[in-house]
């Protein structure tokens, strides 16, 4: 593996679908620089980029997105959930391989200077980056937002002008950990809990270590949010965060509607996740079978030992594993065929669409297998809820929240599956469309194990969906995955009708 930096840019845009897709484009257009995720929410009004590669390439990736966003977003007339003061709110770089934190503060003060200099937006160092011990924390350098920095005379920024861009607000830009943006939703209108609830959780209030936390109103008020920062999950994990709002929840009689996690989330956070909520028996992550095999052998399991595992006794891994794998399949049978259309005589016109998809399909391949390992990991968690004590009231209360969380986090893997399987399609349908001719029967191939995978993961939603006695929960997953089956069947038969035509068939 070469050397690696991760860029998380958060843009204060979350509704304009069209806006957000200029921008990750703008991004996409960098050789050496991989679009990993771009995720959209409303209520926050905000949307988050994940790029990973070479750090010269990223940071290029960065500011292009940044240009765009500062050219497109207007700060005057938004309003959202979240905090926020600029277009482009906050640029951290993050090591990943082969790189050193140092590394990624150079590269955090290089990009800010740029953004500063040719954007003409104020930028602000912070985190690891921070010129001043007291811009360390992002929550202090947005003080005020951008109406608040507005009405100041001078910002004394690290970079760029001392006065807020008109439209476009100021920035931080920095280099820090891998940081976990974690939501917890509650089916609740009582906002006064969520804020209460993120005011115990946060550390600087004497909460749980690396937590940063504050309470919303999402869906127009019809829910609730405990939204967290998780600076260092090894401290906190995802898992222990989401215990402690679910049991004070149930002692309050609120119902967790699920969580979500914003962005990308590292392995080992799922796992440490599962330790917490696994504690009550006793679980390790030395229990876990790749790990012991890791260490004993030195190396991962083959696709024969995953189809031999798949053909064992074990309930994982199981049908969930084998969609997603059916899934990156496909993935990587679009990315083939945009392989043999790229830069092929009488392919010109459609090069840059071959090159992109290239890329996504190697995205999606990797989040198709990600998804693999998370779907049996999902499905331990509720076999361990199910082994929780139920002696008494309590135990039997605290087992049906924990058994009720891991049931809704164990849907949301599949239907991850059943979306990542509908981008696959929508890859397939484009090779039918303008790949190569000769590779045009693998287009189809694509498509079919593209839908497997997406119906697939549908019956794994479905028999979760039975189990979760919040019947507008259930009804949510179930309507989605309907939703989703039937985008699938369409996009497979136009797939196919175009690869015959295109075949002569």
């Amino acid at each position: 593996m070469s050397v690696i930096v991760e860029c998380v840019p958060n843009f204060s845009e979350g509704r304009d679908e069209a806006k957000v897709r200029r921008i990750a484009d703008a991004a996409r257009g960098v050789p050496g620089c991989a679009v990993l995720g771009v995720e959209l929410d409303p209520d926050h009004h905000r949307s988050v980029l994940t790029l990973a590669g070479a750090p010269e390439a990223v940071a290029e990736a960065a500011f292009r997105a940044a240009a765009v966003a500062v050219r497109e977003i207007d700060l005057n007339g938004h309003k959202g959930q979240h905090p926020r003061m600029g277009a482009l709110d906050v640029c951290p770089f993050v090591p990943v391989h082969g790189i050193s934190m140092e590394d990624c503060v150079a590269l955090a003060k290089k990009a800010g200077e740029r953004i500063g200099r040719e954007l003409g937006v104020p930028v602000f160092l912070y985190a690891e980056a921070a010129s001043r011990p007291e811009r360390k924390r992002l929550p202090d350098i947005r003080k005020g937002e951008f109406e608040g920095l507005k009405a100041k005379a001078d910002l004394e920024p690290d970079f760029g002008p001392a006065k807020v861009h008109p439209t476009a607000g100021a920035c931080a830009v920095g280099a820090r950990p891998f940081l976990i943006a974690f939501n917890v939703n509650l089916d609740s209108t009582d906002l006064s809990f969520a804020q209460d609830m993120a005011k115990r959780l946060r550390e600087s209030n004497g909460g749980l270590p690396g937590v940063q936390a504050r309470g919303f109103a999402i869906e127009d008020g019809k829910a609730t949010q405990v939204s967290m920062n998780l600076l260092d999950f090894h401290l906190t994990s995802p898992g222990k965060v989401f215990g402690v709002v679910a049991q004070e929840a149930v002692r309050r009689g609120i119902a967790v509607k699920g969580a979500e996690v914003i962005g990308l989330i590292p392995r080992e956070a799922l796992e440490l996740s599962a330790v917490d909520l696994m504690r009550p028996i006793g679980y390790s992550q030395e229990q876990v079978f790749e790990n012991r095999l890791r260490d004993a052998l030195g190396e991962t399991p083959t696709l024969d030992g995953f189809l031999s595992d798949l053909a064992s006794s074990s309930p994982t891994p199981g049908g969930g594993a084998a969609a997603a794998l059916s899934g990156a399949l496909g993935a990587a049978l679009a990315g083939m065929v945009a392989g043999l259309t790229a830069g092929k005589k009488g392919y010109e016109a459609c090069d840059g669409e071959m090159r992109g998809m290239q890329e996504k399909a190697g995205s999606l391949r990797a989040t198709l297998a990600r998804l693999m390992s998370e779907d049996s990991a999902a499905f331990n968690a509720v076999s361990a809820a199910m082994k929780l004590p139920k002696a008494t009231d309590t135990d039997k209360t605290a087992r049906t929240a924990a058994l009720q969380a891991a049931l809704l986090a164990a849907s949301e893997v599949p239907l991850r599956t059943m979306r990542a399987c509908l981008e696959v399609l929508a890859m397939a349908r484009l090779a039918a469309d303008k790949g190569n001719v000769n590779a045009v029967s693998d287009a189809a191939v694509a498509a079919l194990q593209a839908r497997a995978g997406l119906e697939g993961a549908a019956w794994n939603v479905r028999i979760n969906a039975g189990a979760i006695k919040d019947p507008e929960a259930a009804g949510r997953l179930r309507a989605e995955a309907a939703a989703l089956c039937a985008e699938a069947r369409d996009l497979e038969s136009v797939v196919l009708a175009r690869s015959a035509a295109r075949l002569g068939a």
